[in-house]
């Protein structure tokens, strides 16, 4: 392992870097491509938080990005080859809907699709580990399904996420460099070097987009960038985890994105509960309930990366410790319960705080109805 952390820090300001440095001029010459095809976010809805229209420029460049740094810099294998036509995929699907904002059955078929490219690929979900509480076996059948479904799932998650400037970025890059780390304790140095550039692609589109004290507003946005990235954290989630003899149980890798994937779940069972699309837009994220408390997007960004990085690394040290598999997906679990009842509470204090009083119980009603009876 010590070895693997020299090649990787010997390597790491190139494979960093170069992607960082393309992204970054991508994203000026995509800007002004993008303000004439018409690829920009009008901040036409109550969702919004931005004030000004924005090119869509972040998921094209971190994708051209990776695909140009990646075919110099990183040994081409069948799994990477997966992951860029999956990724070319939806980047093709996304640009098409952030122009003409196409059905969300179709993304949804997108996302299945790039699952499908990835499992075709060898890069697949097909053992669970211990998690149910006996031996891990494979999934048999229900591997290619649960490869579709979990992709499906964690694509959504990051694009959900993308709701504050800088939000879903830097959730990806937390998420990226634990599983570098997890990578480089598992001694995989190839899929270390490998998700170091997509970092490097990230901290790219960051640089635009992450509020600062020199810049007060996103200049770009991910656009279907976030479910790129999406696909990205599943590919090396699937990597990390599904290798024979690898140290790094699949249980771990919910805990790396925590807060997006707790939000997404409850927000699919709320939905459905108010009879509504699971894929239908609302202002009940996690980002907008923080937003609503006052919090600023610099805040929200600090404190949910900051809690993203606690529980995974509070995770990786629990199976350290040899805290049971099965555990994990009680706490899991538990959190996620915890977190809908939380938010339901607080949207009934809401709702209640909101209706309007009955009439007699106003104050400027009954002083208008006596003016006019005089």
């Amino acid at each position: 392992m010590h070895e693997t952390w020299r090649t990787i820090l010997r390597e790491g300001l190139l494979l960093a870097g170069a992607p960082f440095l393309a992204t970054a001029a991508l994203i000026f010459v995509l800007k002004p491509v993008a303000v004439r095809l018409g690829l920009v976010d009008h901040p036409i809805s109550a969702r919004k938080t931005h004030a000004d229209p924005t090119p869509l420029v972040g998921g094209a460049a971190i994708t051209l990005a990776g695909l140009l740094a990646g075919a110099v810099l990183l040994r081409i294998t069948p799994d990477l080859t997966a992951l860029a036509a999956a990724s070319l995929l939806l980047l093709v699907v996304g640009e098409l809907d952030d122009r003409y904002d196409i059905n969300w059955r179709i993304r949804i078929i997108a996302q299945a699709a790039a699952g499908l490219v990835l499992y075709v690929g060898g890069v697949r979900v097909e053992w669970i580990g211990n998690a149910l509480g006996f031996a891990g076996h494979t999934l048999g059948v229900l591997s290619l399904p649960f490869t579709v479904l979990a992709t499906v799932g964690i694509t959504n998650a990051i694009n959900w996420a993308d709701g504050v400037d800088g939000l879903a970025g830097s959730l990806s890059l937390a998420a990226l460099c634990m599983l570098v780390a997890a990578a480089v304790y598992a001694g995989n140095a190839q899929l270390a070097t490998a998700l170091i550039l997509m970092a490097g692609c990230v901290m790219g589109f960051l640089a635009f987009n992450l509020r600062t004290p020199w810049r007060p507003k996103a200049t770009v946005f991910l656009g279907c960038g976030a479910e790129i990235l999406g696909l990205w954290i599943a590919w090396a989630s699937f990597r990390l985890t599904q290798t024979p003899g690898h140290p790094v149980t699949p249980v771990l890798a919910p805990f790396l994105i925590a807060p997006p994937v707790i939000d997404c779940l409850v927000l699919i069972v709320r939905r459905l509960r108010a009879r509504r699309s699971p894929f239908s837009a609302d202002r009940d994220h996690m980002h907008h309930r923080l937003i609503d408390l006052g919090m600023s997007s610099t805040a929200i960004v600090a404190l949910l990366v900051t809690i993203t990085l606690a529980v995974g690394f509070t995770a990786a040290l629990g199976r350290l410790a040899h805290v049971p598999e099965p555990v994990f997906p009680v706490v899991y679990l538990s959190a996620t319960c915890a977190y809908f009842f939380i938010t339901r509470q607080a949207m009934r204090s809401a709702a209640r705080s909101e209706a309007p009083r009955p009439l007699t119980e106003s104050a400027p009603v009954r002083a208008r109805v006596k003016r006019n009876e005089a």
